[in-house]
């Protein structure tokens, strides 16, 4: 199947399978593991899409909890359910909130996160159904290429 995944990489990968299932109810759908238990490679599916998990294995793959919480990419989940019912459900798993539930020019309702090693998450719920007009008038930006 055609399309974009993220790989994310922990310190305690079995540890992340689990709460990203508690906090956002993402599926385990594969998990390779090697000869003494450890995480090779897993994948968490939610909807039609994963996210792979893995295993700190080089330099240049490492968790934000090893590199003084830095990030450089954000996953961003899209649900189609309540979004105040996901953000709880997420607060109560302790997701350290940087945003709580906001309506954006857009159309989306969000919320931004990180996991218990510093993972940026982003979730949104689309509330409104917004012209690129509205969303140029209500953000004073010039927007290209309107899905």
């Amino acid at each position: 199947m055609a399309g974009f995944r993220s790989a994310l990489f922990y310190q305690d990968p079995k540890a992340a399978l689990a709460w990203l299932e508690e906090a956002f109810g993402l599926e385990l759908s594969m998990l390779l593991e090697d000869g003494e238990g450890n995480v090779v490679h897993s994948q968490m599916t939610f909807g039609e899409n994963y996210v792979m998990i893995g295993q700190e294995w080089s330099d240049d793959h490492k968790s934000p909890k090893s590199v003084g919480g830095k990030n450089t990419q954000t996953v961003s989940i899209q649900i189609d359910t309540d979004i105040e019912a996901h953000f709880a459900r997420a607060k109560a798993a302790g997701a350290v909130i940087d945003a709580e539930p906001a309506t954006q020019f857009y159309g989306d309702r969000t919320y931004r996160c990180r996991d218990p090693e510093g993972h940026i998450w982003s979730v949104s719920q689309t509330v409104a159904v917004v012209s690129r007009e509205e969303a140029e008038a209500a953000s004073g930006l010039k927007i290209t290429g309107w899905i």
